[in-house]
């Protein structure tokens, strides 16, 4: 589907939403019903026709339906935030805006791209998928008591085509041709018949829908503009208070109008949810050390491997959790900006990739605590592996001239091997030299490598200042090793406003990044991530990759009618993107590793994509109480 900004990266929430296509053979589903006249209408949708919940579903498999109601979770972001809007284009938002907004449909976490309806009841969509209408709740309302229309659902799509941002607006505007309330309750999408049909009705149904009215209220408030007034939503939660760079805070709706529903059954378990700000890193860590917020996902390794040794732990007043996380890794690494022409020469990128050292960086940084990635899948049965062959063989044939002959001879492509005992490998630096030689950047003047023209190899890495020492310190040394090459190099570090002002205008030479999501299922985000049409200007794609052999691949997987044909092509695609190389991949941390204090309970069969924090867990009352007697509770 198509993406929308993320709403708290700093929070570790998964960007990424594709779930693997082989727990089909786990489950037994249940198909859609399609009517006599080819209509389906289904409480729920997956592209495929299969889910896994009848229409009379009680809860989620994955929930605790017993779940208690209460208490707070408290949570910490690091650097600052002027804004409470979590769609504009300009500022920094505030964490977690987005759990005041409610979509017609929400994913499960356990299904294969399976949807169930919130704030819709049902829909129905033609065999062509040439339009979806979706029949509203009528029970559904806003926290100023209004109903939610048709209305408001055609408006805020209308805000996002208008207002939103431009790689989704204009995906989504070429999707989406027309968009009508029937009644009040009733809300049709027409979509444009030369496009794919994938991701047309997951994109429209998972739009956050606002109150028309209190957008038409004054027509200075816009979707694309910061401000610290919030949209009025009918989601679970609500701004109760916030202080500017210090703490936003969020309370449960005692009138949330959906609290009953079957899909939300078990879940908004907390009273409120708490976000404090915090400078930087350690002084995150030293806050939840004195208890200023009581669950932390850890993701700095050194601080996991070293820290966790205060008094608080031993006395068992806070635990340490290490949760298996199912998902594939965020394809993190140093993104090479590709609108730099020094980077227009891929042997010149493979040189550059030479000079970091990833296993020293993990042995002398992180402790040997993470796992090196050569995917963007990284192991998931959809990874590349070797040359290709059968399917993925054929499948890649049958694009014709756009796929380069070498792509179809040579195996997917590895991150490169460093010796773990120096930071600078000897051999990887003159692999990397020998390349730049060739690739006509020479030593010159100064020690520096120079083009004909007398430019400079010139790589200049941002980085914000709320980065864990960790990761700062691996960016460091990557600049030194560049040097030491002749690399005009140099790493930057700047305050968070201005590091996300540059991110958005693409003002860097490299940058490190999470931007980049991974995918085990096709849908427009593919294009949004990686496809040329939006790559001038989309957020989430930071190199700016345009490749005619990862369209045309994308442009196949949107054209597969079964899940093995797709799987196929997305182990293709994890093949041509690793073959454009346009990151230099890092290592990633298997499990989510937790610290909480010892009231909160999570259920036993979280599901395998989700640590779930926000809406699964929940707080023991008792424990709680004897936390608060130990006076280890602020």
């Amino acid at each position: 589907m198509i993406s929308l900004m993320p709403a708290a990266r700093d929070l570790k929430i998964r960007p990424w939403a594709g779930i693997l296509g082989l727990c089909m053979a786990l489950i037994t589903p249940q198909i859609v019903q399609a009517l006599d006249d080819g209509v389906t209408s289904s409480h729920g949708y997956s592209y495929f026709g299969n889910l896994d919940y009848p229409a009379d579903y009680a809860h989620l498999n994955y929930v605790n339906p017993d779940a208690p109601k209460g208490g707070e979770l408290s949570l910490a972001a690091s650097g600052t935030f002027d804004s409470l809007n979590p769609y504009s284009r300009k500022g920094r938002a505030g964490a977690l805006t987005t759990l005041q907004y409610d979509r017609l449909f929400e994913s499960a976490d356990d299904g294969v791209g399976q949807y169930y309806g919130v704030l819709a009841e049902s829909l129905e969509y033609d065999e062509g998928r040439n339009y979806v209408i979706f029949h509203l709740r009528p029970e559904a309302t806003f926290w100023d008591g209004t109903s939610v229309t048709a209305e408001d659902v055609v408006y805020s799509h209308r805000l996002f085509i208008e207002q939103g941002l431009p790689s989704y607006a204009q995906a989504v505007g070429r999707m989406v041709t027309g968009a009508e309330a029937l009644d009040e309750h009733t809300v049709k999408f027409s979509f444009n018949p030369e496009v794919t049909r994938r991701s047309l009705i997951e994109t429209v149904g998972s739009t956050p829908v606002f109150s028309k009215a209190w957008f038409e209220a004054d027509e200075s408030r816009r979707l694309d503009e910061p401000r610290l007034e919030v949209a009025v939503g009918s989601g679970p939660y609500k701004l109760d208070s916030y202080d500017i760079n210090r703490r936003i805070v969020y309370k449960r709706r005692d009138d949330y109008w959906g609290k009953d529903l079957p899909f939300n059954v078990g879940r908004n378990n907390f009273d409120t949810i708490r976000v404090e700000y915090f400078a930087d890193q350690t002084a995150a860590f030293e806050g939840f050390k004195a208890g200023e917020y009581t669950l932390r996902i850890e993701s700095d390794p050194k601080l996991w491997a070293t820290g966790y040794d205060f008094p608080k732990l031993s006395e068992g007043v806070v635990v340490r959790d290490e949760i298996v996380d199912g998902s594939p890794p965020t394809p993190s690494g140093f993104v090479f900006n590709l609108g730099k022409p020094q980077f227009a020469d891929k042997d010149v990128r493979k040189a550059l990739a030479l000079a970091f050292n990833f296993e020293w960086a993990n042995e002398s940084l992180l402790f040997g605590l993470n796992a090196p990635r050569n995917s963007f899948i990284q192991g998931t049965p959809l990874e590349a592996k070797g040359l290709p062959e059968g399917d993925e063989l054929a499948f890649l044939q049958a694009l014709g001239d756009v796929v380069p002959g070498d792509f179809l001879t040579e195996p997917a492509v590895l991150a490169h091997e460093s010796n773990p005992a120096r930071l600078n490998d000897r051999r990887n630096l003159r692999k990397a030299a020998k390349i730049l030689d060739e690739a006509g950047w020479p030593v010159g003047d100064g020690n520096v490598r120079r083009n004909a023209e007398g430019q400079t190899l010139k790589v200049n890495i941002p980085y914000p200042s709320n980065l864990p020492t960790s990761t700062a310190t691996m960016i460091e040394t990557y600049v030194q090793n560049l040097q030491s090459i002749g690399v005009d190099a140099s790493a930057e570090k700047v305050d968070p406003a201005q590091y996300t002002l540059r991110s958005r205008e693409r003002d860097y030479d490299m940058v490190y990044s999470t931007r980049y999501g991974s995918f085990l299922s096709t849908g427009g985000g593919l294009s949004q991530m990686y496809g040329s049409e939006e790559a001038a200007f989309s957020l989430f794609n930071p190199a700016g990759l345009a490749s005619p052999l990862v369209d045309a691949i994308i442009e196949a997987s949107f054209e597969t009618d079964n899940q093995a044909d797709q799987d196929t092509a997305l182990t293709a695609l994890d093949r041509a993107l690793r073959y454009e190389f346009f990151v230099v991949p890092v290592g990633f941390i298997a499990d989510y590793w937790t610290a909480y204090y010892d009231m909160y309970e999570y259920p036993e069969n979280l599901p395998p994509y989700s640590l779930g924090h926000l809406d699964l867990w929940w707080i023991n009352p008792e424990k709680e109480a004897a936390l608060k007697a130990k006076g280890a509770l602020r």
